[in-house]
């Protein structure tokens, strides 16, 4: 089993900056693949990006320039700092790990709220 939790979401103004944070525990040595997706209301989960254990790293097109993700393996943490956030960027961050096995686990998620 694999438990991710979330933090880092708020409530910030269109131009500023966020930076979550993904820790993850349990039987984390199987862990491949970590990435962020988000979910705004009305609409369907996307991918924001993701990071490989091999170090490939995708991100999507309206995310590219502005947000970066990482890893921490010492920390067992992922994060995605996000730069010039736009009211677009409004949606609840989920973070997501793939095992070598292939197994999917969620966090809870944490919204970010871009508004002025």
């Amino acid at each position: 089993q694999v438990q991710l939790v979330e933090s880092g979401g708020g409530v910030v103004q269109p131009g500023e900056s966020l930076r979550l944070s993904c820790v993850a525990s349990g039987i984390i040595y199987s862990i491949d693949n970590m990435g962020w997706y988000r979910q705004a209301p009305g609409k369907e989960r996307e991918l924001v990006a993701i990071s490989t254990r091999s170090g490939i790293i995708n991100y999507a097109d309206s995310v590219k320039g502005r947000f970066t993700i990482s890893r921490d393996n010492v920390k067992n943490t992922s994060y995605l700092q996000m730069l010039s956030l736009q009211p677009e960027d409004t949606a609840v961050y989920y973070c997501k790990a793939v095992t070598v096995t292939a197994r999917i686990y969620w966090g809870k998620g944490t919204l970010v709220t871009v508004s002025s």
